[in-house]
């Protein structure tokens, strides 16, 4: 197991006030790292430090906004001064705008160019792009470190209706390989992870009805998930760990991780 222990490790974990970032924080935190979850949602992100710190782990809450460079660039210096050099990064900051999500009451030609940007800033600028320029050339200069890049399964097709969103995760797999052979031979690697269909605060009225059975678009999901069900966020807690831990990962970089049950398994 010393493989997997992250106990000299440093994780800022952006997006770790949402339910799949903060379950990661807190595998993260239980494998010995000491945890920095940055976010918008100060009340989430101190919730989640509680949970840690009350299990005896080491995490603090810095409030940033990751579309904003000068944000990430005080939080870098806020992280520095609490728990010295980070050794991994983890990009989970992102979702789905209803403002770009052609349906029964958009069509494509009517998504306007300021939500499509909006879109784009919260899943590939803030998402990983800024993070990255903002707390990766550190890890390059150190010579350790990986970075954790949450994709989607919509990154690798496009599901109805999420054409913006699955455009900008399928960026953030790009990107993720670029950073890859870009920093490899200064000691930083870089993944992504991939999660299917796990249900959270603002998918949960897409996979369920009212009544807590799955909507028709949940059951097509189902339908395509060899596992027959949706993920639980604990599931991503050991690709999470695997990806952080230098000894267990030492040879893994570029690569994308697909926790989705098999879904991507019957669509590809």
């Amino acid at each position: 197991m010393d493989l997997f222990d992250l106990s000299d490790d440093v994780v800022v974990i952006i997006g770790g006030t949402g339910v799949l970032g903060g379950s990661m924080a807190v595998g993260l935190a239980t494998a010995g790292a000491r945890v920095a979850i940055l976010g918008r949602n100060a009340a989430r992100g101190q919730a989640r430090v509680d949970e840690i710190n009350d299990s005896g782990g080491q995490a603090v809450f810095i409030a940033a906004d990751a579309t904003q460079r000068t944000a990430l660039e005080h939080a870098h210096q806020q992280v520095r001064a609490q728990f010295g050099q980070h050794t991994v990064l983890v990009n989970a900051a992102g979702g789905n705008n209803p403002n770009v999500t052609v349906g029964e009451h958009l069509a494509f030609e009517d998504i306007k160019l300021a939500d499509l940007e909006a879109s784009l800033d919260l899943n590939l600028v803030g998402g990983i792009f800024l993070p990255c320029q903002v707390f990766g050339p550190s890890m390059a200069a150190n010579r350790r470190g990986s970075i954790i890049n949450i994709a989607s399964v919509s990154g690798h097709i496009p599901l109805s209706g999420v054409g913006a969103y699955s455009a900008a995760k399928s960026a953030v797999l790009s990107l993720t390989r670029f950073l890859a052979r870009l920093w490899a031979e200064k000691g930083v690697r870089v993944n992504a992870i991939t999660p299917g269909f796990f249900p959270a605060e603002q998918n949960r009225r897409l996979l369920f009805d009212a009544d807590g059975n799955p909507s028709a678009r949940g059951q097509e999901i189902l339908n395509h998930t060899p596992m027959n069900r949706f993920g639980s966020s604990e599931e991503l807690m050991g690709a999470a760990v695997f990806l952080a831990a230098g000894p267990a990962s030492s040879f893994v970089t570029g690569t994308d991780i697909c926790v989705d049950g098999g879904f991507l398994s019957t669509t590809i």
